[in-house]
């Protein structure tokens, strides 16, 4: 949220703009903004204003990393004065990009068992020869802290070069708690030390650990692993991989009901291979989001859109599985249920470093149009992490989080494949 220090200070900026304190002197009335960006089409996605929000020829300004002004730039007084003028020749200015559903951090590589599956072999042959994820949980386990930084900075590099400014990182591939907890701290490390927003997730409730069999034993160690992450605030959310090789809804109504207790919000991945009423189930509690979604029902859509539970499609996956069954996008759009995407980068099944690709398998992939393919990684994917006060949108009091394209029409970041036309990435406002 937009904390009130930085509320009082816009506003007070923004007053002696529009010359609204006359015992300001004459010197400070000059000192405007910040940062001004001049000349650029603004792809701003405001809830005020039709499709994308497109604006021509606007301008946006700052003070203090927050948006003080976007507009036309017509709308913008004539003599108003910043630190730095940007002049941006009619480039395209989105906000920040948003990855809200990823697994950057874990250790080792699953490239061999891609080659065996393209020779043929089954995913039980693969698990056999210890492929799978029991491969990513025992080279995840041997990888230092250090060495789990190092390996997923070189994939949020990628990210942040697509203009990527926010990006949500899962644990789930250490399965016991020094492992999970290492992961979540490799997190956090990466948003100290990478210029982009870090949100972490804990998904103790991926898989069964090597070697386990008793699947509410293991459960029942996921919650009470929950209250000491939200203490040592390791973790922003919980979630849990509700699937028939997985857990069951009851099981993942447990872990939930823990997240609950120690204050934490949830978020779900349901319905990917059947339909198990996880997107319902996510909803009943509120979650943030409910991700893959493959199977989802009617009724499951309803209950999200009523919940306010954000779809996440991942296409990635359903790429790299060769999957048949979609998401359920016309039930989305009949009921209102907002759409983000997100790479659901993962050593396994979507092994992907661009957002701006996986705009291109929604839209080609599931048929979402061009407005929905970039709200999804804008707007609908703030909403997915609870961040939309926040960012998502260019709106004043805003982050200044921006995207800068050189491109002449926003089609262009859904249509072009492995085009990367990253113009300039603003990181609160510098």
């Amino acid at each position: 949220m937009l904390c009130d220090t930085a509320r009082r200070t816009i506003a007070k900026r923004v007053a002696i703009l529009y010359g609204n304190n006359s015992d300001i002197g004459a010197t400070e009335r000059l000192m405007r903004f910040d940062r001004i960006w001049r000349d650029a089409r603004l792809v701003t996605l405001a809830s005020n204003r039709p499709g994308l929000g497109l604006i021509e020829r606007g301008a946006i300004a700052t003070i203090e990393g927050r948006i003080a002004f976007v507009g036309p730039e017509a709308d913008l007084l004539a003599n108003a004065d910043a630190a730095e003028t940007i002049r941006l020749d009619g480039r395209l200015v989105l906000p920040g990009l948003i990855d809200c559903h990823t697994h950057l951090v874990y250790g080792g590589s699953r490239a061999k068992e891609f080659e065996m599956r393209l020779a043929g072999a089954s995913y039980e042959e693969i698990a056999r020869s210890g492929g799978g994820i029991v491969s990513t949980v025992r080279a995840t386990r041997a990888a230092s802290e250090d060495e789990l930084v190092a390996s997923a900075r070189a994939r949020l590099d990628r990210l942040i070069a697509e203009g990527v400014t926010t990006v949500e990182i899962k644990s789930g591939y250490g399965l016991d708690a020094e492992t999970e907890r290492r992961m979540l701290r490799a997190a956090r490390r990466l948003g100290r030390e990478a210029p982009v927003r870090v949100l972490t997730t804990y998904l103790g409730a991926h898989a069964m650990p090597p070697g386990e069999t008793d699947q509410d034993a293991y459960v029942a160690a996921v919650c009470d692993l929950v209250p000491a992450l939200a203490r040592d605030k390791l973790a922003d959310a919980v979630d849990a991989f509700c699937e028939g090789i997985a857990f069951s809804p009851e099981q993942t109504g447990r872990v939930f009901a823990a997240a609950e207790a120690a204050g934490l919000p949830v978020k779900l991945h349901a319905d990917q291979l059947s339909n198990l009423h996880g997107a319902r189930l996510a909803a009943s509690h509120g979650a943030l989001s409910a991700d893959h979604l493959e199977y989802t029902d009617e009724e499951g859509a309803a209950a999200m859109a009523r919940a306010g539970t954000v779809a996440v499609l991942l296409p990635g996956a359903f790429y790299v599985l060769r999957e048949t069954r979609k998401p359920p996008i016309e039930a989305f759009r009949r009921h209102g249920t907002r759409m983000a995407l997100a790479t659901d980068c993962n050593p396994g099944t979507s092994p992907v470093t661009s957002l701006l690709l996986i705009m291109n398998m929604g839209a080609t992939l599931f048929r979402l149009t061009v407005d929905e393919a970039i709200a999804g990684v804008t707007r609908e994917a703030a909403h997915a992490l609870g961040l939309a006060a926040e960012i998502g949108t260019l709106e004043t009091g805003k982050r200044c989080d921006l995207a800068i394209f050189d491109v002449d029409a926003p089609a262009e970041l859904v249509y072009r494949i492995g085009f990367n036309p990253l113009f300039s990435r603003v990181y609160g406002g510098t």
